[in-house]
């Protein structure tokens, strides 16, 4: 029988290593990003606008998991590289659109292909079927709102 100490252990076990597991494997995928020039947040904007098309910036702080505070400033430094552009609605002045530059869509092109190798290249030491429980266990963690 397992007791609380014991519990607690692994819970706090587990979550070290997934955090920094998580943490390495950001850190060696991330150097493509880093070699653009780009930042995480960066990079995160652009692979939105990437496949997704145009969107507001709360849909991409919602999709990044950024709040939109941060977001405003990340996109103030795309701009400023050309690499995204602001549109206002007409329908409705207050609304900006977000999408991108054709500059944008070159660098986010190239540096995509090279940080979903390193992806790949990462999650190789994992069989086809470890990734999948892997996926499906981050996703049951991830979707547990509200419990405690």
């Amino acid at each position: 029988m397992k007791t609380e100490r014991t519990i607690s252990y692994l819970a706090l076990n587990t979550y070290t290593k997934l955090m920094r597991a998580a943490e390495t494997v950001t850190s060696r995928v991330s150097h493509s990003m880093s070699a653009a020039g780009l930042t995480i947040s960066q990079f995160g904007v652009l692979e939105a606008l990437h496949h997704k098309g145009p969107l507001c910036q709360r849909d991409i702080a919602a999709k990044i998991l950024k709040s939109t505070g941060n977001i405003t400033l990340v996109i103030d430094n795309l701009e400023k590289q050309g690499l995204v552009r602001r549109e206002r609605s007409n329908e409705d002045r207050r609304y900006l659109t977000i999408s991108l530059t054709g500059q944008g869509e070159t660098i986010i092109g190239a540096v995509f292909t090279d940080v979903e190798a390193a992806i790949i290249t990462e999650m190789h030491v994992l069989t086809e079927d470890e990734q999948e429980i892997l996926g499906r266990l981050c996703k049951k963690l991830g979707l547990q709102e509200g419990r405690r």
